[in-house]
């Protein structure tokens, strides 16, 4: 993994450490930390693109509390994360804005079931090559160093503090290189709120 990758990914553990390393607050003031997600991915699935590189990803993720100046585009909360591929294929380290919908509330006393979209960006160790390069066998041809990440989630709040969801993560240039392989994961993430 590339240092800016270990150092995003110890910064994110780090940060969702934080709120159990420090003094309790006053109840009166948001925590600006709200939620970290655990996580294993299939790496590269083939939806959206063509299956290539193979191994699990494990993906960490931490959400932040909304500031009041996103309530102008629906009050997203703003997140960083990683996906850590285990074969020593293509990880990454990601950023951006992850908006949420209750689909089901709580009824008689169960879990509400949600949804949840982000949008933002990711930067990964994997083979851009230039315009006439060929990637090694087993690896992408992903074009740039800077990609473009979305992901989808549907989940089920099992607790106030606890929740399961299926995740749907892709990243590429959006065909703004010459070349664009894209890299399309999916699994599941237990959700941890603050």
């Amino acid at each position: 993994m590339i240092p800016a990758l270990r150092i995003l990914a110890l910064g994110a553990l780090g940060v969702a450490a934080s709120p159990l390393l420090a003094p309790a607050r006053a109840t009166a003031q948001i925590n600006p930390l709200d939620e970290v997600k655990i996580g294993v991915l299939s790496h590269d699935i083939g939806f959206l693109t063509h299956h290539v590189e193979t191994g699990a990803d494990i993906n960490l993720e931490v959400l932040f509390t909304p500031p009041d100046l996103l309530s102008l585009i629906g009050s997203p909360r703003p997140h960083i994360g990683a996906d850590i591929n285990t074969a020593g294929n293509t990880s990454d380290g990601y950023l951006g804005l992850t908006w949420g919908w209750t689909l089901l509330p709580s009824v008689f006393g169960g879990g509400a079931l949600y949804a949840n979209g982000s949008l933002g960006g990711a930067v990964h160790d994997g083979f851009t090559g230039g315009k006439a390069s060929v990637p090694p066998p087993g690896r992408k041809l992903l074009g740039s160093a800077v990609l473009f990440r979305e992901s989808a989630e549907l989940g089920y709040q099992l607790t106030p503090m606890v929740s399961v969801s299926a995740l749907l993560d892709h990243i590429s240039n959006a065909n703004l290189a010459p070349r664009n392989a894209g890299i399309t994961s999916a699994g599941a993430r237990l959700g941890f709120r603050f």
